[in-house]
């Protein structure tokens, strides 16, 4: 089981909202009057059945909202389908069906993350925090990693890592995962070019860009998801199933300032 519930040191107050002045695709950003029972029903912010487990539920008091797992955090897709391999629960965009215009064109997908002091993670663990994974489910186009990433010997665990498409595993830009500090990234993802540009701050910093636009395959469509999907350690021959994943599990992140703007005409939000 998961909640998204109110994340209490206001000192973090939201990250990185930036001032609105482009075309949205989405929105993902909690309005602070939006009811606990409303994440389970369709309410046009995120789609009320991806991705939990059967006994989930959601809570939200106020803006930013921060995702947990446990130990009944496990993702049955179907019946057959049991992934006990991992601890996982996402928040998906409600209009992000895998085929909408949010991964055509030029698009700038922003978000920001934060630690739980409250619900440290276990960085002996890989965790994908944020990803796009391509429409027939082959691929995440890419995704923000920490702890300690698989088949990466000597990456530091207390880092945040952006990779590329997994299928070329290009590290495309890193930083310290710092403690009660928010970190505001964006992505301009060029559906039409396969690029990736990446841009980051901190805090109510504005944004700032951190590499140019790297060929990075992100064709194939797909579903943004934000939360936490905690992967096993040890051996395995089916990731999804297999592995080993400890008792006690109560870990949780902060999710803040969750949109996407069309860049189409070079437009980004970068100002706090």
């Amino acid at each position: 089981m998961f909640t998204i519930r109110q994340f209490l040191p206001v000192v973090l107050v939201v990250g990185h909202v930036a001032a609105q002045k482009c075309n949205l695709q989405f929105n993902g950003r909690v309005p602070k009057d939006f009811a606990p029972t409303e994440f389970d029903d369709d309410n046009g912010i995120f789609d009320p059945r991806f991705v939990k487990g059967k006994v989930s539920k959601f809570d939200v008091n106020s803006v930013p909202i921060t995702v947990t797992i446990n130990d009944s955090s496990i993702f049955a897709p179907s019946d057959d389908n049991v992934q006990t391999g991992f601890r996982r629960a996402e928040v998906l965009p409600a209009s992000n069906d895998g085929a909408d215009d949010s991964t055509r064109g030029i698009k700038t997908l922003h978000f920001s993350v934060a630690k739980d002091p409250g619900r440290p993670l276990n960085f002996s663990h890989e965790y994908q925090l944020a990803f796009l994974e391509s429409a027939d489910y082959s691929t995440n186009q890419f995704v923000l990693k920490t702890g300690t990433i698989l088949g990466h010997q000597g990456n530091a665990s207390g880092t945040l890592q952006l990779y590329g498409n997994v299928n070329d595993g290009e590290l495309l830009f890193w930083t310290p995962f710092e403690d009660l500090v928010v970190h505001n990234f964006a992505l301009t993802l060029d559906f039409e070019s396969l690029t990736t540009q990446v841009f980051y701050s901190q805090d109510s910093s504005a944004l700032e860009p951190k590499t140019d636009a790297i060929p990075n395959d992100v064709s194939g469509q797909g579903q943004f998801h934000f939360g936490i999907l905690k992967k096993p350690t040890g051996t395995f021959d089916d990731i999804t199933k297999e592995g080993y994943q400890p008792s006690g599990i109560d870990e949780g992140i902060l999710y803040g300032g969750i949109f996407q703007e069309d860049s189409s005409d070079g437009c980004i939000s970068l100002e706090p």
